[in-house]
């Protein structure tokens, strides 16, 4: 506005100049026609029209300079003025979010550029394998398609950086983040806790046919109470807590406490899930046994999403479930201050530092009958993957990995087989992660809690199996703690789930007919629920319509949001 006014006025300075130029020449020309009819007048009148003119020559300089200096002025604002709507239109793409279709899509093609990666890779592995004779070519042909890759999705990468919607992202991140939290500290701190909506927690058994319920799995149960609270607007308590086994002096012994202002699980009305509106406490069993009625398993368990935020946490983040999920481990997991200097102490032992890759190599139990085994040169392969990639970005850093593991032999191997990879960790923190009899002691449960939290905290990416819960809770808090982190990970195993989820839904975007028996066909809108990814271009999943189980092209689908009905705290606001 300022600066329209300034035109403005340089406006009409240049029209009171060009009227005093038209009154100049008319006078001129009097001047001149008085001089050619009166030549023979006295010397002194032609001395006065003489001096006359010098003074109308000097005016007329005058006016020229004052002309120039305004032609300045006139190109300074209207400098300045193209300046200011360029900031003006840079502000607004800061205030205003991407468009929904555009980030997906920025995600989808850098989803689908290592979907092409995998099935390329898969197919000169096999080609190697079954003609000997090729496995040369096939290795030059690999390199170049690396190379190629890594090339591709570093451009694609670099679109988040270069769009100009960064700052909107952290900005959208705390916004979304922030709320959330002030949401759960209302629910969890009511004023009157003897008139206060209660669920309480119980968690009833940690094995079940030989498989024992670790620390991993206990916490994902526990945080999906802390969701159906949330959902049910009611203030979670821990009931039982010694069942929970958070070390022998309970929860808020290393973490916050889940209230300040109330602890008590009395009430007027108490029931068993689902209770209703006017039960004052509830009490809800976890875990729920599979072949319980559906009423008894509460509908608001991840990976389904809020109605009231689902949308801004789709635009936000490549995977919502996981910042969603994310979100209650990081209130959870509030550390005491004892908690905190245990973890510093930790990192000035082990010389922690960054930047660096978080390996979780799970082994030991986790192999009877739940997962396979993955030698350490297929986690590594993925770890030097992460730094070719830096290095194509001009980063040439020192090479680190920081290892937990529940195998403590695996600290020699490394270091052995990588002499030039910093290999931080400790390997006391292995060997009682290796005894099955230790690992509810309250220095195991410290290890592990120690070793999630330099894995999400502070590992630039995660190389780990998705089979693991604590390698899915890591990648979880990740998650809860920068915008975006959905793509900083690769499982060997798993795509991501959530401990205890009803299903994890795909939904068709192209057509697809199969090319053998193992292959479903795929019509747009079909829905896929989702065992598995191969890893090779292909997922595996039941089809909703056929009702078969078979392979299909990941790159032709994309993820399914569910939403529902959840308490939308409308009078909680970030203004409140």
């Amino acid at each position: 506005m300022k600066s329209t006014m300034n035109i403005m006025k340089i406006s009409k300075c240049y029209l009171q100049f060009w009227k005093r130029i038209f009154m100049f020449s008319l006078l001129l020309l009097v001047v001149l026609f008085y001089a050619t009819c009166y030549f023979k007048r006295e010397k002194q009148v032609v001395d006065v029209l003489e001096n006359k003119l010098s003074i109308a020559l000097k005016n007329l300089d005058e006016e020229h300079r004052t002309n120039v200096e305004l032609t300045q002025i006139r190109n300074n604002l209207s400098q300045k003025l193209r300046f200011d709507e360029k900031k003006m239109k840079k502000k607004k793409k800061l205030l205003y979010p991407p468009s929904e279709e555009y980030e997906l899509l920025r995600r989808r093609i850098y989803s689908n550029t290592k979907e092409v990666w995998y099935y390329i890779g898969s197919t000169l592995r096999s080609l190697a394998n079954e003609f000997e004779y090729l496995k040369t070519k096939v290795s030059n042909m690999k390199t170049m398609v690396d190379e190629h890759y890594r090339s591709l999705l570093r451009d694609v990468a670099k679109l988040a950086d270069v769009d100009g919607y960064s700052q909107w992202r952290w900005k959208e991140f705390h916004s979304l983040s922030r709320l959330v939290e002030k949401r759960l500290r209302h629910t969890q701190n009511p004023p009157d806790c003897s008139k206060a909506r209660k669920l309480l927690c119980n968690f009833f058994s940690h094995c079940s046919h030989n498989n024992c319920c670790g620390y991993g799995c206990r916490v994902h149960h526990f945080v999906k109470c802390l969701i159906v609270a949330y959902a049910t607007e009611r203030t979670m308590i821990i009931e039982n807590p010694i069942r929970w086994k958070f070390t022998s002096r309970g929860f808020e012994n290393l973490f916050l406490p889940l209230s300040d202002t109330c602890t008590s699980n009395d009430g007027d009305t108490v029931s068993l899930w689902p209770g209703n509106e006017t039960t004052q406490v509830i009490n809800y069993f976890l875990p729920t046994p599979e072949y319980a009625d559906k009423q008894f398993h509460p509908p608001y368990i991840p990976v389904v999403l809020p109605e009231d935020l689902a949308g801004r946490i789709n635009v936000l983040h490549g995977d919502p479930a996981v910042w969603w999920i994310g979100q209650f481990f990081k209130y959870i997991f509030r550390p005491q201050p004892s908690t905190t200097i245990a973890f510093n102490e930790f990192a000035k032992r082990v010389h922690f530092q960054k930047p660096i890759v978080g390996l979780h190599i799970r082994r030991t139990d986790k192999l009877i009958g739940e997962a396979s085994l993955h030698r350490l040169e297929e986690y590594m392969y993925h770890v030097e993957e992460y730094y070719k990639l830096k290095e194509l970005n001009g980063e040439y850093d020192t090479k680190r990995i920081y290892l937990a593991t529940d195998e403590p032999t695996l600290f020699d191997e490394a270091r052995l087989k990588y002499p030039e990879y910093d290999i931080i960790g400790d390997p006391e923190i292995s060997k009682s992660a290796a005894s099955l009899q230790k690992r509810d002691l309250d220095d195991s449960i410290m290890d592990i809690i120690t070793d999630v939290y330099f894995l999400s905290h502070h590992c630039d990416y995660l190389v780990c199996t998705f089979s693991s819960n604590v390698c899915r809770l890591s990648y979880e808090i990740m998650n809860s703690l920068q915008p975006d982190a959905s793509a900083k990970f690769t499982s060997l195993d798993d795509t991501f789930y959530f401990h205890g989820q009803v299903h994890r839904l795909n939904v068709a975007l192209i057509s697809h007919k199969s090319k053998g028996p193992e292959e479903m066909d795929l019509e747009v809108g079909d829905v896929i629920e989702v065992a598995g990814n191969h890893w090779d271009g292909y997922s595996k999943g039941t089809h909703l319509r056929t009702n078969k189980t078979l392979l299909y092209p990941t790159f032709k689908v994309t993820t399914k949001i569910e939403v529902l009905p959840f308490a939308s705290y409308p009078n909680i606001t970030l203004n409140t």
